[in-house]
């Protein structure tokens, strides 16, 4: 469903996937791609929740629109810093602060979604998620960093190498980690991004595409993962 986020300068928007049952449940922030809120994000979003999971995805774009905010969340996310992380925190307090959250939050993303993944692996949450998602060129972010599911494509030519460098990286600081790179899959492997026609072109020849064997293996694993590390008793209060 629809709702609105308390965030440090007023609201934004966002969408909520609940699970059946009263719980408490596990709770998962997906980040969107570069796209924003789409279809896709919500579908996905709403697969989680169908996981057992309370899962809630902020709009990053809510003051003004993929036109105005892209450039301003891209750069948010270079630098490590910024107010879309202030608005993923107020997402994952939100979620751990509701009676039926367990209070473990994990963390996925998807292209531009998957860097806000990686670098807020230390901030607060449980376990990540990043799918094809940009390293951060400070790799010490990920000091801290919780366990981490990574899923990368061989023939996404803007990440090439990044698979291996996430798992050296993730293995010298002893960080519980399983990364993985589909042979056969490019960038946006796990996404279906319905767009214009001439868009839609563009996208594949770039080589933007969806690649449903890798998807499901991904899935498979990231739920897995993020069963092993959000799945145990609840956090005690304080």
């Amino acid at each position: 469903m629809e709702m609105t986020i308390p965030v440090t300068d007023g609201t934004i928007g966002g969408y909520l996937a609940e699970p059946a049952g009263e719980g408490p449940h596990p709770g998962v922030v997906l980040i969107h791609d570069a796209f924003g809120l789409s279809q896709d994000t919500k579908n996905i979003t709403d697969r989680f929740a169908a996981e057992g999971y309370l899962a809630l995805s902020p709009d990053l774009y809510s003051r003004g629109g993929m036109r105005r905010c892209v450039r301003r969340v891209f750069s948010d996310m270079f630098a490590n810093q910024g107010r879309a992380f202030d608005d993923i925190e107020a997402s994952r307090a939100l979620l751990a602060g509701r009676a039926d959250c367990s209070g473990r939050v994990g963390i996925a993303g998807f292209c531009m979604g998957g860097g806000f993944a990686l670098v807020a692996a230390s901030r607060g949450f449980e376990a990540s998620a990043p799918y094809y998602g940009q390293l951060p060129k400070n790799l010490s972010v990920l000091d801290e960093a919780c366990p981490i599911v990574a899923s990368f494509g061989k023939k996404d030519f803007s990440l090439r190498g990044a698979a291996a460098k996430l798992e050296t990286a993730l293995t010298e600081r002893e960080i519980p980690h399983d990364v993985k790179e589909y042979d056969g899959a490019s960038h946006g492997f796990a996404n279906k991004i319905e767009v214009a026609a001439p868009l839609n072109l563009l996208l594949k020849v770039v080589g933007f595409t969806y690649h449903h064997e890798a998807s499901e293996d991904a899935w498979r694993r990231v739920t897995s993962f993020f069963g092993e590390h959000l799945r145990q008793p609840a956090r005690p209060s304080h």
